[in-house]
């Protein structure tokens, strides 16, 4: 798991597709891993397994709350990339739809009218044969959003297991979703910090 950036307060990996966030019923994890060389780092968001890019993790317990504190207020900026099936029309857009969990289908999410609220905006990048490659950028922090919301247009990102199907699904072997622009603010210095991490797909 590369690092990308350390200090005293904070680090910042590139978290691999296929690893956990935290420990569950599988024990390997980001936070795991990342315990056996700073016995103080504290988890402060998470990314699903099957997504990679960027993770922020706190070396202080005060620069874990500070962090934290971020991305509860949407102060934090985060930036995704995505291989979508299908050539999107559209060079922008956005998908403003509720999510809720899918209770007897868990963990998978799905849009309802009860869900909480969800804002995704969208911008096309290129099209790449069958599919088109999309920038992400989600205003709320709903789990799977960018996932469902993809679907929801029609253009499943490739690899999902959840969402896609057929082609879509088995086209490649990993989810084509990738966290690669992360804004915040120093835990000590307020300056503001970015973080960039270019898609391996």
């Amino acid at each position: 798991m590369q690092i990308l950036y350390q200090d005293k307060h904070l680090l910042v990996v590139n978290k691999p597709s296929g690893l956990l966030s935290q420990p569950g019923s599988i024990k390997d994890s980001v936070h795991t891993r990342l315990l056996e060389k700073f016995p103080f780092v504290g988890l402060i968001h998470r990314l699903d397994m099957a997504t990679s890019g960027i993770m922020v993790l706190g070396l202080t317990p005060f620069a874990q709350s500070s962090i934290a504190k971020q991305f509860q207020e949407r102060l934090t900026f985060k930036v995704y990339e995505a291989r979508v099936f299908g050539r999107m029309p559209a060079p922008q857009g956005q998908v403003n739809l509720p999510l809720r969990c899918d209770w007897p289908n868990r963990p998978r999410q799905e849009v309802h009218n009860e869900g909480k609220s969800a804002l995704t905006h969208w911008r096309r990048l290129a099209h790449e044969d069958r599919c088109s490659r999309v920038e992400l950028i989600p205003h709320t922090g709903r789990s799977h959003q960018l996932r469902v919301h993809m679907a929801s247009m029609g253009f499943p990102i490739v690899g999902d297991y959840f969402y896609a199907r057929g082609e879509a699904l088995n086209m490649v072997k990993r989810l084509h979703l990738h966290a690669k622009t992360l804004h915040l603010y120093h835990p000590m210095s307020k300056q503001r910090l970015t973080f960039n991490c270019e898609a391996p797909f």
